[in-house]
């Protein structure tokens, strides 16, 4: 908050005076090695201290701050506990608005021996003073200087208890990003104050990705006439969103100014600094012109919380001085006086020396008059300073700590909005947990959330009382409509094209534009600009460059989306989707004897041969015992396998299967076989029916990889990504105006002077195939993925508000119905035939196989546990071993290795009748010696 108009009389005093402080800077006058010591330094306290006030008494600010800096004397003269009966003596200087008038007080206060000043308000004579008190090594405590540089290492001695523009300006700029405008304009005071405030809300806003698009400056004693001429000036620009920072004195000149040319009005936003809140707080009763000035302002107060201490001190000012005069600058002038007073206790507990000392260098020279030799060093300076920022208590303005930044701690404001005849609370902003419509210090506790999602505010009313929210931003009322370059195309003039309508254009492109800027909910005057010769087509690179150097505001045609181009402008929703591809011509195939290989991949014939000879082979296992088909000589065996094998592919084997599991088997693989055979017949027709056109280039790869010449269209972007992406020698690029270029080149080919093939975006080609009589192909997928869109300058808010139009264009299915309109094609012109597409490959049909591998194991699994079975029932040498009864595991696992591998053959070689015939005799042997047994025993045990 500032409060500093420079009389025109003072400001030679003031350069004077500038220049002396320069040399003080520059160390004419720094050195203090030659110091002698006062006669008057003593160990023992004094009773009084000499504290120095420095501010305007006929000011907003000072007319609150002196009667809080008073009372905070008496208040710490009066207690016993904070000095020990040493009393502060105030010396109160006003600085009367003048950097000059307020430089000289200071160094009049400096001569009276004073051990803190308190002040100044204004950062202006802050920064001049400054160098004064580092000089004279003298704490400097400013309640109301806000300029944020003054806390830079320049200024040591320079200590602040009101919270720095720094964090106003960043509680302002998470307004603007709340709700989500771009772009502001800055008004303000044009000195320290209101300069170093503005440059970090620029800084703020960037990083949000928002600015200041313009910022309008003003002296500090200029009147209306010059405002006027100011808000004219940035009432025809683009950004309706305007920060007001600057003094209270001159501030409500600008809202008078505004209302007057009808800026009050709807659809404009008005954000004040806490310097109106400071003008409003300190008029007793606000009249309503004021207020009707104001309505729809939001603006920022520090925040300072409701404690009993500072109700208790609101009720004594009321009582004292009344209710006109009182902001929340009294209450951070007041808390000042502690701090000093709270520092003095420590200092002087410590043994701290209030004693001051004459420095040689500062001596009067050639008669001057400026008594330089009465200024003494403060002894104790340094540690006073470093005293005042150890210091921790809670005063009414709260919390006072300072941080490693001599900044306060808990930087916080209310964020107000001017409604009927007064101010309504809609949230706060805190360092801590940015927006939110609680108070701050309630947030300290929790952990820290800055997050999008957890700021917050109430509603606002607007100016003009709207409760929507402005969306910031209007076209310029500057009398120029919306420059349009459009590319004076040679070739695909579909797209975009001159024309002799009072338009001046036409095409697919256009009637997009006009389509989408027809939904947009305000007016935007525009006029087409034609860029290109008509000879050939421009380079659009240079058309994109032109806008972002503000020759034209948007380009519309045909422009692709590429990295580059989104580094200078900022492009709209894609209303066309594109991508590079490859066209060739076609020639008719000539005739393969081995075209009957091609339906499937190498591994599919592979693994199908396979799989006919596992499935003969399991079967003939699972068949060889019980059916006589399966039997005979070896020969005889193998022949019957592969025949078996092969006749299923035909539904043809002549064998039948008797067992349960090779019918099983046999069926699942006849499934398979109809898959294959069918899959097989469609895709040998395909081959031999539609695959009539043939190339030697199959796509992108097979294209880079040879040395014939491409062709592309004249002003693509296709040349910088085959030739730097791509690495392809610029001698093989030949430029193509138009598609009748691109037949002649294609007709021609490469060894007559043509080319082998064509890069360009996949729209172009559609269009150029559909006249071609399907002649030539796209070969090989996109390789790139793009789109078209329009080009704005770069932060254009129009960019975002088309985009929107865009996408309603494609969900009501009018965009649609615009390519229909002017973009047509045959059925082949997408068409891509290829071989290798056509062919049938393992991954189509693993499943099946799968299922007829796994049903074979299993089959398998069964017929030998089976068998298994049946030898050991057969097999004499088990029957003993499971008759005995020691370790009959291990005499088991000895008569299975016994057994001779040879024997196993023969037994499985064994036809099942057979093996059942024999288990049959044995099991009949098997009773007859129980029962012979048994009667044995009987005649054993009889009596004689």
């Amino acid at each position: 908050m500032e409060e500093m108009l420079i009389p025109i009389f003072d400001r030679r005093y003031f350069s004077l005076l500038s220049l002396w402080s320069l040399c003080i800077h520059l160390g004419v006058i720094c050195s203090t090695k030659d110091v002698s010591t006062s006669s008057n330094s003593s160990s023992l306290k004094p009773k009084v201290i000499n504290i120095g006030a420095l501010f305007t008494l006929n000011s907003v600010i000072g007319q609150a701050a002196k009667p809080a800096i008073q009372a905070a004397i008496d208040d710490v003269n009066s207690s016993p506990n904070i000095l020990n009966g040493i009393q502060l003596k105030l010396i109160l200087c006003d600085t009367n608005c003048s950097g000059f008038v307020g430089t000289m007080e200071a160094l009049q206060l400096m001569e009276s021996d004073v051990v803190v000043a308190i002040g100044p308000q204004s950062s202006g004579i802050a920064h001049v003073i400054s160098h004064v008190v580092n000089e004279l090594h003298v704490p400097l405590v400013s309640f109301g200087a806000t300029d944020p540089t003054l806390s830079s290492m320049q200024y040591p001695y320079f200590l602040r208890t009101t919270h720095s523009d720094y964090f106003q300006m960043y509680a302002i700029a998470d307004i603007v990003e709340y709700y989500g405008w771009r772009e502001v304009i800055a008004i303000f005071v044009d000195d320290d104050y209101g300069r170093g405030g503005i440059s970090i809300l620029g800084d703020a806003l960037a990083k949000k990705r928002s600015k200041i698009s313009y910022k309008a400056a003003f002296s500090p004693g200029d009147d209306e006439s010059k405002i006027n001429d100011l808000l004219v000036e940035v009432n025809l620009m683009e950004s309706r969103v305007y920060v007001v920072h600057v003094n209270p004195d001159t501030g409500l000149n600008i809202f008078s100014v505004a209302k007057s040319l009808n800026m009050m009005d709807d659809g404009y936003v008005w954000i004040a600094t806490d310097w109106l809140p400071t003008q409003l707080d300190s008029m007793e009763s606000v009249d309503s012109d004021t207020m009707n000035l104001l309505q729809g302002v939001v603006t920022l107060r520090h925040y300072t919380p409701d404690t009993n201490l500072k109700k208790k001190f609101i009720s004594r000012w009321k009582g004292s001085v009344g209710s006109a005069g009182f902001n929340s600058y009294a209450l951070y002038a007041y808390d000042s006086v502690w701090l000093v007073a709270h520092a003095l206790k420590v200092f002087l507990n410590e043994g701290g020396n209030l004693s001051f000392s004459y420095d040689s260098n500062l001596q009067d020279t050639n008669g001057s008059m400026l008594h330089l030799s009465s200024l003494r060093v403060f002894n104790g300076g340094e540690q006073l300073r470093q005293t005042l920022l150890r210091m921790n208590f809670t005063g009414l303005s709260g919390q006072i700590q300072f941080n490693p930044d001599k900044h306060l701690v808990h930087p916080a404001y209310d964020i107000l909005n001017v409604v009927g005849t007064g101010t309504r609370r809609i949230g706060y902003w805190s360092n801590y947990s940015h927006l939110s419509i609680v108070p701050p210090e309630t947030l300290y506790s929790k952990p820290s959330n800055t997050s999008t999602s957890s700021q917050h505010l109430y509603s606002v009313i607007w100016p003009g009382d709207a409760i929507a929210t402005p969306k910031g931003w209007v076209f310029p009322n500057n009398g120029q409509p919306l420059r349009i370059v459009v590319p004076n195309r040679v070739g695909y003039r579909e797209f975009a094209s001159k024309d002799a309508s009072p338009q001046g254009v036409k095409g697919f492109c256009i009637d997009v534009f006009e389509a989408a800027i027809s939904l947009l909910p305000y007016a935007v005057p525009h006029t087409y600009m034609l860029f290109g010769d008509g000879k050939r087509n421009p380079s659009y690179d240079d058309l994109v460059y032109k806008v972002s150097q503000n020759v034209y505001d948007v380009t519309v045609g045909d422009i692709t989306i590429v990295t580059n181009r989104t580094k200078i402008v900022d492009f709209t929703q894609p209303y066309m989707e594109s991508g590079l591809v490859v066209v060739v011509p076609m020639k008719e195939a000539k005739s393969n004897p081995w075209a009957f290989l091609k339906p499937f991949t190498r591994e599919m014939w592979f693994v199908t041969a396979a799989f006919f000879l596992l499935v003969g082979a399991v079967v003939w296992i699972l068949e060889h015992r019980i059916n006589h088909e399966f039997r005979g000589p070896p020969r005889q065996q193998l022949i019957t396998i592969c025949w078996f094998s092969l006749s299923t592919m035909f539904f043809s084997h002549r064998e039948n299967t008797v067992s349960t599991l090779g019918r099983l088997v046999l069926i699942i693989w006849l499934f398979v076989v109809l898959i294959i055979n069918s899959s097989y017949t469609a895709s040998l027709t395909s081959i031999l029916t539609v695959q009539q056109l043939t190339s030697g280039i199959q796509g992108i790869d097979s294209l880079i990889s040879s040395t014939e010449p491409i062709g592309i269209q004249d002003g693509s972007f296709a040349l910088n990504y085959l030739v730097n992406e791509l690495s392809i020698s610029p001698s093989r690029i030949v430029k193509l105006k138009n598609p009748e270029a691109y037949l002649r080149a294609l007709d021609l080919g490469p060894k007559k002077g043509g080319v082998a093939a064509i890069v360009d975006e996949l729209p172009y080609i559609e269009l150029f195939l559909s006249t071609t009589n399907c002649l030539y192909k796209i070969v090989g997928p996109e390789f790139t993925k793009s789109g078209w869109g329009f080009a704005f300058q770069r932060d254009s808010p129009l960019a975002i508000d088309m985009s929107t139009a865009i996408l309603q264009l494609s969900e009501n299915g009018d965009l649609q119905k615009i390519h229909n309109k002017w973009l047509t094609h045959s059925e082949c012109s997408l068409q891509v035939n290829q071989i290798d597409e056509n062919q049938l490959s393992l991954n189509s049909f693993w499943g099946l196989f799968l299922i007829c591998g796994t049903a074979c194991v299993l089959a398998l699994i069964i017929f030998f546990y089976r068998v298994f079975a049946q030898y050991r029932r057969f097999n004499p040498e088990d029957e003993e071993s499971e008759m005995e009864t020691i370790e009959p595991s291990r005499s088991s696992r000895r008569s299975i290795r016994s057994t001779s591998f040879k024997q196993i053959i023969d037994f499985v070689d064994k036809k099942e009748a057979e093996i059942k015939e024999m288990l049959k005799r044995k099991n009949s042997n098997e009773s007859k010696q129980q029962n012979n047994h048994n009667f044995s025993y009987d005649q054993t045990n009889s009596p004689s």
